[in-house]
């Protein structure tokens, strides 16, 4: 792996463990053993650095939130947010500290706003999908505040699992956070539909 590259990686799993706020462009170095001079060769400061994963968060959640129109069942979307919960997930000291971060790296917050109106769309895709299929029965101003309460569980599931699980020494649950989406819409599914999420729950919870 290019030095450049273990840069990246290393800060990611420092950020990530420590929170981005703890972490110094000189702890990056020690930890892979590198000078510090090497390290600013590739990256100026630790802005860079931010600049950097926040592309490549960018380029990976992007492509997710192309959701097809005719997505199609419980399973589905089930898969669907568990790949976007991933995602997040292994860039989560974004989201373990968003407002901070979207403070102090002013540079990314149009780019992050532009994830959060992507996160809105899928959302809206998915439940049309639902609506046209018959599956899920709801009115349009329902249909809009469920999609915004769907956003905001995604956005700030990380944070809440974090202070209610993580710190408790037990490991990161995203099938639980998976879950959490879902169950907004099963008051609006058709029986069978509802059943069928509790089935696909049962498996990937217990």
């Amino acid at each position: 792996m290019k030095t450049r590259d273990r840069i990246l990686h290393t800060s990611l799993q420092l950020f990530n463990e420590h929170g981005e706020p703890n972490v110094t462009t000189l702890q990056i170095a020690d930890e892979l053993d590198i000078s510090p001079g090497n390290l600013y060769y590739h990256f100026k400061n630790k802005s860079e650095i931010i600049d950097e994963l926040f592309t490549s968060f960018e380029s990976h959640i992007n492509n997710l939130l192309d959701v097809p129109e005719d997505i199609a069942g419980i399973e589905d979307q089930w898969l669907f947010l568990h790949l976007v919960f991933e995602t997040i997930a292994q860039y989560r000291f974004i989201y373990q500290d968003l407002v901070n971060i979207l403070s102090r790296y002013d540079k990314i917050q149009p780019r992050f706003k532009r994830i959060l109106n992507r996160k809105l769309s899928a959302s809206r895709n998915m439940c049309q999908s639902l609506v046209r299929q018959g599956i899920l029965l709801a009115n349009e101003d329902d249909l809009e505040a469920l999609c915004q309460n769907m956003v905001l569980t995604i956005t700030y599931w990380i944070s809440f699992d974090k202070v209610r699980n993580v710190l408790n020494g037990q490991e990161m649950d995203i099938s639980r956070g998976v879950y959490q989406v879902l169950a907004q819409i099963a008051p609006f599914l058709r029986e069978e539909e509802r059943r069928q999420l509790q089935m696909v729950s049962q498996a990937y919870i217990g």
